[in-house]
């Protein structure tokens, strides 16, 4: 990473501190110790010179799945997500970014590829819109979803088909507007968790309860394995930009999150995965976490 890394402790409900970094230039290698989370968030609506070059470092699979959008804006942004991932794999890792190798299990959950000796990453991405949300870690499943948020959603017809019942009576419990917050609450820290587990559409989102009455910490309430599989899974509720929503599911264990906003810059500069350049922090924002 350089002289230093930004670090926060992060206990249950505080805010998350999130430093700027600049594409491509930093950071260089971050730290990423035993017990912390590294999020990672990115716009998706690039310079051409950067979406090019993000282009460049996908492999035949990613390209073929990104021409396969019909919309050009949709194209963009699976690749400007995609090629960032690996730009910043490709900084824990030492590597370029397109030297990453992906395996894929059977549900579609990509890992990586490591060499030996190489540090036991464990990642998850998420895009909606235009705003990407990456999570790292070491050596834990994770779980990663973001989504804007649309007002007009019809948020109760939703909530009462794929809901839990308990969650859905705690939403009828709300009044309108925080009847949206607490969709977005609930939708997100159930497709985190999801996706963490790595199970997909197998997994119905009815069989298992998370807290999404705004104002309460984030939290696995019930899953099928009772309360050991509870006490396996740290949720995570953020607002990682105005207008959207997101979540984390990792396993437990973690003490402090760090976070970055990476600045898309257009000027091409030396920084390559194997770069040991300073952490390019450039100021600091604060999303709250829920």
């Amino acid at each position: 990473m350089g002289r230093r890394s930004p670090r926060t402790a992060a206990p249950r409900g505080a805010p998350v501190l999130w430093r700027t970094a600049v594409y491509p230039r930093g950071p260089g290698a971050p730290r990423l110790g035993p017990d912390e989370l590294h999020l990672w968030s990115a716009r998706l609506c690039p310079p051409a010179s950067v979406e090019l070059r993000l282009r460049q470092s996908l492999d035949d699979d990613e390209r073929a799945r990104a021409a396969r959008f019909m919309m050009a804006h949709d194209r963009t942004r699976f690749v400007v997500a995609h090629g960032l991932l690996r730009h910043v794999l490709g900084r824990y890792l030492r590597v370029a970014p397109e030297l990453i190798q992906y395996r894929y299990a059977n549900r579609g959950k990509p890992s990586l590829v490591l060499r030996r000796g190489a540090p036991r990453l464990q990642f998850n991405l998420s895009h909606s819109e235009d705003l990407a949300l990456l999570a790292v870690v070491l050596r834990r499943r994770v779980g990663v979803d973001v989504e804007r948020v649309q007002p007009g959603r019809d948020t109760a017809g939703i909530s009462a088909r794929f809901f839990s019942p308990g969650e859905a009576a705690a939403m009828r419990a709300l009044g309108p507007d925080a009847q949206v917050e607490a969709f977005y609450n609930g939708w997100t820290r159930k497709e985190a968790y999801i996706k963490a587990r790595g199970e997909g559409l197998s997994l119905p989102l009815d069989s298992f309860d998370v807290s999404l009455t705004p104002g309460e910490p984030a939290a696995l309430l019930r899953a099928a394995g009772g309360s050991r599989e509870v006490r396996r899974w740290e949720l995570v509720g953020l607002t990682p930009a105005p207008g959207y929503a997101a979540a984390v599911a990792v396993e437990a264990g973690i003490r402090r999150i760090v976070g970055w906003t990476l600045a898309l810059a257009p000027h091409e500069t030396s920084g390559g995965g194997g770069g040991d350049s300073d952490d390019d922090s450039t100021g600091a924002g604060r999303a709250e976490s829920r």
